[in-house]
């Protein structure tokens, strides 16, 4: 064997190795690839996802689909190959680190967090959906949180809603502040709570801070529901994108006929009280899995031109999906009308947009 062929045979194999090693060496970036989408019309153990209590429902065979991103979590190692391969694909996406996720996060405290924006988008899509139907929803003082070894620690509970204090009837978070500022720190406080809808009367010792009383809870705005709606969302979901189609599927169950029409329909967009949509991330995932669900309308957050997800959608990889930009709830709803009375109608579309 001569040397050149030695020394090929001996470099070969490293370079290969070397190769090998860079593929799988972590890299500071996240992938996006198109996640699950979940039929909020459909049923979950053998119950209706929506459920209602205290007002008439109405369902059909239509699907309003909200739609999802798998994205790497913060303690996953993202390799070089994994980052490429993302990169190269036309339904998968690559983000910097850093634009995703701060340094350090733990996948506890991403999940936490997650979990806290869907509670937040499901309370506030029914009360979108119940002020698109006319209800005029009062503004109320909810408990935000509670401090751990607290006074209120193990007895108020987040989602409370405080309507007395003493003796003194509140309504918003500043009344709350003050009836509970002129307690007597170590004399037991007598507070009444609407918690699931049942009003409860409860105790609170405040203790001394400085001379003042404390309780130990954040209070902030909730709205007062004229009824009770939930939503049975898988809680391995988390973010806040489904707004907008939580409206819908609330809508949709909670007024006569079908949205619909039978049809299925998906799409994305934060929502808020007023019913305007709000622009989300990965939305060029999100089309091409709500595509391979079967969906033949998909809506896209169009709000005005500072908040829209237009420019993001068109090129997606929507197949024979039609894919529409909706300003909020209310457009939403006609829009989808107007599709389903007539699926080759005129509609807005995001190329019109540009």
């Amino acid at each position: 064997m001569t040397r050149r062929t030695l020394a090929i045979v001996i470099a070969v194999p490293l370079m290969v190795g070397l190769w090998l090693c860079a593929a799988f060496v972590p890299v500071p970036y996240v992938t996006y690839h198109p996640g699950v989408t979940v039929d909020i019309l459909s049923e979950a153990g053998g119950q209706e996802r929506v459920q209602v209590t205290g007002h008439k429902t109405y369902h059909d065979s239509g699907e309003l689909r909200m739609t999802t991103v798998s994205v790497t979590s913060p303690e996953y190692d993202v390799s070089l190959f994994s980052a490429v391969e993302s990169w190269l694909s036309d339904e998968a996406a690559v983000q910097p680190y850093s634009s995703v996720y701060e340094e350090g996060e733990t996948n506890e405290a991403s999940d936490k967090q997650s979990h806290a924006y869907m509670v937040t988008s499901q309370e506030t899509a029914v009360a979108a959906a119940l002020t698109e139907m006319g209800y005029d929803l009062k503004p109320t003082a909810e408990v935000a949180a509670v401090g751990k070894d607290e006074p209120a620690s193990g007895v108020l509970k987040v989602k409370d809603r405080i309507v007395k204090v003493g003796s003194t009837a509140v309504s918003t978070p500043d009344q709350v502040i003050q009836a509970a500022g002129e307690a007597t720190p170590g004399e037991p406080l007598k507070l009444v709570v609407v918690r699931d809808y049942d009003r409860t009367s409860l105790t609170v010792t405040p203790k001394d801070e400085d001379g003042k009383p404390k309780l130990g809870i954040n209070v902030g705005v909730g709205l007062d529901l004229p009824f009770k709606v939930s939503l049975d969302i898988n809680p391995d979901i988390g973010g806040p994108s489904a707004g907008l189609m939580f409206s819908l599927a609330v809508y949709d169950t909670l007024t006569p006929g079908s949205l619909t029409g039978g049809h299925q329909i998906a799409g994305t967009g934060t929502i808020d009280v007023k019913g305007t949509v709000g622009t989300i991330g990965g939305i060029q995932q999100k089309i091409p899995g709500a595509r391979d669900a079967g969906a033949e309308l998909f809506l896209v957050p169009n709000a005005s031109p500072d908040s829209s997800n237009c420019d993001e959608a068109v090129g997606a990889a929507n197949g024979d999906m039609d894919v529409v930009p909706v300003k909020g709830l209310h457009d939403a709803i006609n829009v989808i009308k107007k599709w389903v009375d007539d699926p080759n109608a005129d509609l807005p579309s995001c190329q019109d947009q540009e």
